[in-house]
């Protein structure tokens, strides 16, 4: 081997050669352990000779790299080498055999990884290397879900320790809860209106608000951050309030707003007990997981868009064991403001999380045992229905029951997701099923019995000739014009019937009823209720013959009637003080089993024998 001469003269020449003598040492000494079957567990040899990793334990697989070979090495290393040479030939035919076995595995587990670059592709890419997966394997038996929680589950630290409890139950069921979504504590929503109203009247007072808030915290002795988290949102819903009062006005952006620190407050304080109790969680705003909503402030629509954000956010950002705590009820516009989805959008959030994920069930959890056959309230022997379709479940939401949004259906009845209302009250309850049904597997005659109190009767009869070309376009035209929303219709070529809901203001009521009189003859009754049955309308003469032979005994008096386009539901309009008494007899004859029609019947029969 040649004589190396290495100047000293230049000391910039000395130190790149103190560097290969080191480096070319350091191969050479890793070289030997291998020969000598030393473990070298580092995770830098690991990321030098390329390792896999597990992401739960940091466990190396070294892939065996062929001895290099050196060249100009200096004659102080000869014997090293010549010593490592000699081992490795040493070797006998079965420790060979084994190693090669061992190669050909370690060479079938390696990963390359790949070359740095920038920002998430980076990031992606070191994930990759690592085998760390963003999403956990599934198992067979673990259901999916999203579950709501509107306010009366969690009104007080009480009623949100029950909860936390039982989404923990539910996960050690195997259930595994990708979102959990959280009205307001409360009445928080309506003590949030209250301090807007009197915020505009001079006066700026939310002590209760607050009070209700830290009290929770207080209880579960929860940690300093989410402490101060609550209090930030609590003081920032007071700054706006000190805003209203100053400047006398309160927009719808405005308004939005501030019933939206509700949901962002009891989203923390959940967060936060999930944690201490084991579970790992962690709140978001919904925007934060893809909430997009167009700019119809106090009204908003979600965009076409969340639905692909929602699923990317749940997808690549967020730990499947890992419950996001998301607020019900809000969301964003384009320009970045705060939007809601009206009242019950808490439902609207929740499925349309479930839908996006393509999750196995939505829980929607009330304080009622499901969706029941009648309001409880007024008939003591409701009972819950063990499953209804879509269909149903959107007539029942929009006549009046008060279990889901009208329009919570629609993300789920898209993808054919099951939604399951339960009771946070009541949690080993079966609840009601919401899901697709196959034509004919219900033989039920009826479903349940809704309705709507105080709603408004128009009867509109033109006044020009039979079948005057454009008389209904001309009506709607006007309803559309002063934004009034039609409940109930029925309709000839000349005249039409129809009712307004109590949420229509009487103002605009009055502006279209004077277009209307320029063209037609109108007639308004007030103190109307709507009845509705959620029914299998292909009986509906069975319905019908049981429905009017009722209210012929009770002196009931149906003033229009109408069947839903729905094809599952037939409505009926009354006086308000016979809707009671109209509700009670029927629920007695389609679900009790002791119909006022039948005994009659019976009584009818025996005094025919015995004339």
């Amino acid at each position: 081997m040649p004589t190396m001469t290495y100047s000293t003269s230049c000391h910039h020449d000395v130190f790149p050669r103190r560097i290969f003598l080191s480096t070319t040492l350091l191969l050479l000494l890793l070289v030997s352990a291998r020969s000598f079957n030393i473990a070298t567990p580092t995770t830098s040899a690991a990321f030098l000779h390329g390792g896999t990793f597990s992401s739960t334990h940091p466990t190396v697989t070294r892939k065996k790299v062929p001895s290099p070979t050196f060249v100009n090495v200096p004659s102080s290393f000869s014997s090293l080498r010549m010593a490592t040479e000699e081992e490795d030939s040493s070797k006998n035919d079965d420790e060979e055999e084994k190693e090669a076995e061992e190669e050909e595995e370690a060479e079938s587990e390696d990963v390359s990884i790949p070359p740095s670059s920038a920002g998430s592709d980076a990031i992606e890419g070191y994930r990759s290397g690592l085998s760390i997966s963003r999403t956990s394997s599934r198992e067979n038996d673990v259901i999916e879900t999203v579950m709501k929680f509107g306010g009366s589950s969690i009104a007080n630290a009480e009623r949100i320790d029950h909860v936390a409890h039982l989404i923990k139950d539910q996960i050690q069921s195997n259930y595994r809860p990708r979102a959990v979504i959280c009205s307001a504590m409360g009445k928080t929503t309506n003590s949030l209106l209250s301090a807007g109203d009197f915020a505009l009247e001079g006066r700026v007072n939310i002590d209760a608000i607050r009070t209700l808030h830290m009290a929770a915290c207080d209880e579960f002795d929860l940690p300093k951050n989410t402490r101060e988290e609550v209090n930030d949102l609590l003081d920032e819903c007071e700054d706006l309030l000190n805003g209203v009062q100053l400047i006398q006005e309160l927009s719808p952006k405005s308004l939005d707003q501030l019933v939206s620190y509700g949901e962002r407050c009891s989203v923390r304080i959940m967060a936060s007990r999930l944690n201490q109790i084991g579970v790992p969680a962690q709140a978001f705003d919904s925007w934060d997981v893809g909430i997009f909503t167009d700019s119809n402030f106090g009204d908003a629509r979600l965009l076409a868009s969340s639905e692909q954000a929602i699923a990317n956010t749940f997808e690549n950002r967020i730990d499947p064991n890992v419950v996001a705590v998301v607020t019900g009820f809000i969301g964003h516009d384009p320009n970045g403001r705060i939007t809601t989805l009206g009242r019950g959008g808490s439902d609207l959030t929740a499925t349309a999380i479930g839908a996006a994920c393509r999750l196995d069930e939505i829980q929607v959890w009330k304080d009622v045992d499901g969706i029941l056959t009648a309001d409880p309230r007024l008939v003591a022997n409701a009972i819950p229905v063990p499953d209804v379709s879509y269909e149903e479940a959107s007539e029942l939401a929009y006549f009046g029951a008060k279990v889901l949004h009208p329009i919570a259906m629609q993300p789920a009845m898209k993808y054919g997701v099951p939604v399951r209302v339960k009771n946070s009250y009541n949690p080993s309850a079966e609840g009601t099923v919401i899901k697709k049904k196959v034509k004919g597997e219900d033989q039920r005659l009826v479903t349940a019995i809704t309705c709507k109190r105080d709603i408004k009767l128009l009867d509109i009869q033109s006044n020009a000739m039979l079948g005057s070309y454009g008389f209904l376009a001309t009506v709607f035209g006007d309803f559309e014009k002063h934004r009034l929303s039609v409940d109930v219709l029925a309709s000839s070529e000349v005249s039409v019937s129809l009712t307004l809901d109590k949420k229509q203001s009487a103002a605009d009521v009055d502006a279209v009823m004077k277009d209307l009189v320029t063209y037609a003859s109108v007639s308004l009754a007030e103190h109307r209720s709507i009845l509705t049955l959620i029914a299998d309308v292909e009986r509906s003469s069975d319905v019908l013959a049981t429905v009017f032979r009722v209210f012929s005994q009770q002196g009931i008096q149906v003033e229009m009637m109408s069947q839903g386009a729905s094809k599952v539901n037939i409505s009926f309009i009354l006086r308000d003080d016979q809707l009671d008494d109209a509700i009670m007899n029927l629920h007695y004859c389609f679900f009790e089993d002791r119909c006022i029609v039948n005994q009659d019947t019976d009584k009818e029969k025996e005094e025919a024998l015995y004339l």
